[in-house]
């Protein structure tokens, strides 16, 4: 049974939010219905201008002969100094041969140096590993005041610890992460920090994909794996599937596993990809979703007792509309409807849709793909994805990032080809949503074999740019333009008695008579962490009347009349105190 979170400040609400629902901020007429109407907003691939120039290497260019070498890697957004300019971490892949010495790829670390470039700063934080590098996610879990980096690999993940000078230290073995049973076959991927039973200190979760022994795995010459009569790297169904992984945060540096224990191996699928953390049911205690491939999806229910309860299939979350596993690879969450409620958005293999579950509010997802006009694309193969306001108009849109999992796909005619385009989704403010990418051109329909996306504004100007991988080619950072005349809010909130990035914190804004939610993530995308930074579009808004803030451990706040076009720092405990509802 659901327990709204402050009811008195959101539920009753809800009736303003339905009747404002189809009307812009600042009450205009709306033009997201007019097809012909301009866009307003553009994208442009600023990554060699910005610096970002090195080679993601993962696997062959022509064929594979693992499904290792074919998921490619993602990419965080991480202020590695703390002096408010979002920095890129991009992890880095490898091949079957391997390399000599000195020569193999490694990750890269790109500072921020305010002026719309970076510098590689890699050496120089010790962040030189290589190897089959997955997932990268980011959290203070030691509450110091400089966030830490945990990067999953096919092996041995490693966590970072920042120092807060420059560099980074691993510290793996010490943290009580280091080499487990079965470790040289665990394939990590995506991982999410959360503060899970609300003590103040950030938990870890690590999503797995696959016990792969490249000793014992089936090839494509053995004929029994095939895509459309071409053969291809086998897997996942056949092959054992991963079991997703939940450490505590004992407090004193070190982590516990307690997978068993909270009821993280108990759910009913497996290969794991994506993750992101949310409140689904708006009790205050955040959940996790993970997008599992070729099985249902998980959505982990928090019990409030250190345990969970994977609720995907009960809650109607983990199949597609016609009640089929889907090959999920990336997942998002956000309210796109504005009613208050966290909906998911989850991408999947190509000849099926992506999947637009709407959060109901009374414990169960809508599946809305094909209603929100979602289900006109079956094309693509979809991998990182995100709710972001493009236009600032108080509307999310959805942005996919796509690519195909075979490169052999190029001997098929009918196929979409290996390298493909993105898909951008305008919401229209009435439940749907329009695919806007042919009208937006380059960069967006550039065709790349595209993998981890994250999110984030790196240049401060108000708008969400994103930052993506691509395989055996450089990296992407599309920047964001948006109509001028509409207004933003953007929030770094910092916990206090909560996790210092305040992750599982509710935000709600109230300008021009609407308001809208969201949430500070942990993970996200496609093996990739999203800007911390909570960022609202506000249409012809002028003032942001009230923020309200539900902290992670449970304290709910305040602040009004905040200037808009700005950045905005909320420490917990700064505002105006809310009576708990609890």
């Amino acid at each position: 049974m659901l327990r709204p979170w402050a009811s008195r400040l959101v539920w009753p609400a809800l009736a303003v939010v339905a009747l404002a629902a189809s009307a812009p901020l600042g009450g205009r007429a709306d033009p997201r219905q007019d097809s012909q109407a301009p866009l307003g907003f553009s994208l442009t691939n600023v990554a060699r201008e910005a610096g970002l120039n090195h080679v993601t290497v993962f696997g062959g260019t022509s064929s594979n002969k693992y499904l290792l070498e074919t998921t490619g890697t993602g990419v965080a957004f991480i202020d590695i100094d703390d002096d408010g300019w979002l920095d890129l971490f991009v992890v880095n892949g490898s091949t079957l041969e391997g390399f000599a010495p000195g020569k193999a790829p490694t990750n890269h670390l790109y500072r921020n140096k305010g002026d719309g470039t970076f510098e590689d700063v890699t050496a120089r934080a010790g962040l030189t590993a290589s190897g089959w590098g997955q997932g990268a996610c980011v959290g203070d879990y030691d509450g110091d005041g400089h966030d830490d980096l945990f990067v999953s690999y096919f092996g041995r993940n490693r966590l970072y610890h920042n120092r807060g000078n420059g560099a980074f230290e691993d510290v793996t073995r010490a943290a009580g992460l280091g080499d487990a049973p079965g470790a040289r076959t665990r394939w990590g991927t995506g991982c999410a920090f959360l503060d899970y039973d609300r003590d103040g200190r950030l938990d870890l979760f690590v999503a797995n994909y696959i016990d792969l022994d490249l000793k014992t795995a089936p090839t494509p010459e053995s004929g029994l794996c095939r895509y459309k009569g071409i053969q291809v790297a086998c897997g996942p169904p056949g092959l054992t599937g991963g079991k997703n992984v939940l450490y505590h945060n004992r407090g004193d540096g070190t982590f516990a596993d307690v997978s068993a224990k909270s009821g993280i191996t108990r759910a009913s699928g497996t290969y794991g990809l994506g993750v992101t953390t949310l409140d689904f049911d708006n009790d205050g205690w955040v959940d996790l979703y993970v997008a599992n491939d070729s099985n249902p999806s998980a959505l982990y229910r928090n019990n409030h007792d250190g345990t969970f309860t994977d609720i995907g299939v009960a809650s109607g979350c983990a199949y597609s509309q016609d009640g089929k596993p889907q090959a999920g690879m990336g997942v998002a969450s956000g309210d796109y409807d504005r009613n208050g409620t966290m909906d998911i958005f989850k991408t999947n293999f190509a000849g099926d849709t992506s999947t637009l579950y709407s959060n109901s509010g009374t414990g169960f997802c809508d599946d809305r793909t094909f209603a929100a006009g979602i289900g006109v694309n079956t094309r693509w193969l979809g991998w990182g994805t995100g709710f972001i306001d493009f236009d600032n108009d108080g509307w999310l849109d959805l942005f996919l990032t796509n690519g195909h999992v075979y490169p052999e796909v190029v001997q098929i005619k009918t196929e979409a080809a290996y390298k493909q385009r993105k898909v951008i989704y305008r919401n229209l403010g009435n439940g749907r949503f329009a695919d806007v990418t042919e009208r937006l051109g380059p960069p967006a329909t550039e065709a790349k074999a595209g993998r981890g996306t994250a999110f984030g504004d790196f240049d401060n100007d108000g708008q969400m740019d994103i930052a993506i991988t691509n395989v055996n080619d450089m990296p992407d950072l599309f920047r964001v333009k948006s109509d001028p005349r509409h207004h933003w809010v953007m929030l770094k909130l910092v916990g206090v008695q909560s996790n210092r990035d305040a992750i599982g914190a509710r935000v709600r804004a109230i300008a021009g008579g609407v308001q809208q939610w969201d949430e500070v993530r942990g993970g996200g995308s496609y093996l990739s962490q999203n800007d911390f930074r909570i960022h609202f579009g506000l249409g012809t808004a002028t003032r942001v009347d009230r923020i309200d803030v539900r902290w992670p451990n449970g304290l709910e706040e305040s602040w009004d009349n905040l200037t808009v076009d700005r950045f905005h720092t909320l420490k917990e405990g700064s505002g105006r105190a809310q009576p708990r509802t609890e």
